[in-house]
């Protein structure tokens, strides 16, 4: 059973020493560290250190924010370790998922994540029914207008280039192609 650390920071201006100190103060064996932004979804050594971590271990950081990104990240994180046999502790937030407590509020958080996403996939689809209700679909406004189909067609006819059709309404040559296949090239 060892305790394996993980500090982070997000630039190179920045200083994990204090991160560092403190996992190895709350008895850390090993400490690994990376330069990476949380933003990113594959950091090296986050990997390196699930990799690392034995079934009985717990990985512990300085702060929530430092080992995942978002909170369904830190629920996918805290999965991941869950199938290894593996703990988690939070020396800030002092979470520490190999209590029964630490255990109850990790699920109390994920059930309330779940809950959260779940509200918003339903105000989603309330909001699609209810425009499409109204003749609104979603997505971009089509480059192509009737108007600009058949004024491209009487360009075409009249002898005009397809690159020239294409500029005088404003698309690009691939554009005219996708919305006339049949177009003489």
């Amino acid at each position: 059973m060892m305790l394996v650390g993980y500090a982070r920071v997000s630039t190179q201006d920045q200083n994990r020493d204090a991160q560092v100190e403190a996992l190895k103060a709350a008895g850390c064996e090993r400490v690994f560290s990376e330069v990476a932004s949380g933003a990113k979804r594959g950091r090296p050594i986050l990997a390196e250190v699930l990799d690392f971590l034995r079934q009985g271990d717990t990985l512990v950081v300085f702060k929530l924010d430092r080992a995942a990104r978002s909170l369904p990240h830190l629920i996918e994180l805290m999965d991941s370790l869950k199938t290894k046999g593996t703990g988690f502790r939070s020396l800030t937030e002092e979470i520490n998922t190999t209590t029964p407590g630490g255990k109850l509020l990790f699920h109390l958080m994920a059930a309330i994540a779940e809950f959260e996403r779940d509200l918003i996939r339903e105000r989603t689809m309330v909001g699609l029914t209810a425009a499409r209700a109204k003749g609104r679909t979603g997505g971009r406004p089509r480059r192509m207008t009737d108007d600009k189909i058949e004024a491209v067609r009487t360009l075409l006819s009249n002898g005009a280039a397809v690159k020239d059709a294409a500029a005088a309404v404003g698309v690009s040559v691939p554009t005219l192609y996708r919305y006339l296949p049949g177009s003489a090239r």
